[in-house]
Order: structure tokens, then C-alpha cells, then sequence
């Protein structure tokens, strides 16, 4: 893909760009996870500060640290608790808080390939977007 397009903003987009959604899931794993779960003080990236994909994969190394420290960390995952947020009480447990930014994440995967695939940039190619292996991803 080239320079300029991860960050090409389009109002039609989910969240503006590529770019701010991948931003908006790392946001999403370190409010659940690293905020709710680990009592962590993280907020998500401001997606001006991520120029280009390899700034991204700094951030999304760093989500997988505090998801290797949650899952070191957290020792009754099943045992529900509530929940305290401004307005509501939610009843969940530690997997759920790891599970719910991981399925989150697959709904805007989708959203992702589609913008890239509108932008002209489809990716992977052909119809298995639930399975690249490691060796297919650039520095995967």
C-alpha cells in the first residue's frame, strides 16, 4: 500500500481512515484489559501520534506485552465480578474482558479489509481473510 493511504482520511470510513481504526482497537484492548482488568493507567493511542504501519506495530506490541501480563496475571478467569462504570454495572469475568476486545477487533478487521479493498488495495489476496499465516504478512 502506498504512503499516504493507511492515514487517507474518507468520512465515509468507520473512524476515518485505517489508520484511527486499528488505533481505536489497540484502545479498546488497553481500556478492557489493561484499564478494567489490570488497573493499568492506559488510554488509547491518539491516532495522529501513529504516522505509518510501522509506528502501529510498536503500539500493537505493546498491547500484546499488557495481553501476555493479563494472562500471566489473571488467576479465575470465569469468576464473575461486577463491573463499575460511570452509569451502569456490568457482571463479567477476566475472559470476557480479554475475549471482548479480541472478537471486537474481527468486526473491524472486516471494515478494514473493505476500506482498503474501496481504496483499490485488497488485501489478502483471494477469499481467505480469516487465515494468513505468518510467513505471508510483510514482517510477520
Amino acid at each position: 500500500m502506498p504512503d499516504g493511504v493507511y492515514t487517507l482520511e474518507g468520512s465515509e470510513f468507520a473512524f476515518g481512515s485505517l489508520r484511527n481504526v486499528q488505533a481505536h482497537v489497540a484502545g479498546c484492548y488497553r481500556v478492557w484489559v489493561g484499564a478494567r482488568g489490570l488497573g493499568e493507567d492506559v488510554g488509547g493511542p491518539d491516532p495522529v501520534s501513529v504516522p505509518d504501519v510501522t509506528a502501529m506495530r510498536r503500539v500493537f506490541a505493546d498491547v500484546d506485552s499488557m495481553m501476555e501480563r493479563a494472562l500471566d496475571t489473571f488467576a479465575a478467569p470465569d469468576e464473575a465480578f461486577d463491573l463499575v462504570l460511570p452509569g451502569e454495572v456490568l457482571r463479567v469475568t477476566q475472559r470476557w474482558l480479554v475475549m471482548h476486545p479480541v472478537t471486537h477487533e474481527f468486526h473491524h478487521k472486516g471494515q478494514m479489509l473493505t476500506m482498503g479493498r474501496v481504496l483499490g488495495f485488497p488485501y489478502p489476496p483471494g477469499p481467505d481473510t480469516d487465515l494468513v499465516l505468518p510467513g505471508e504478512v510483510p514482517g510477520g
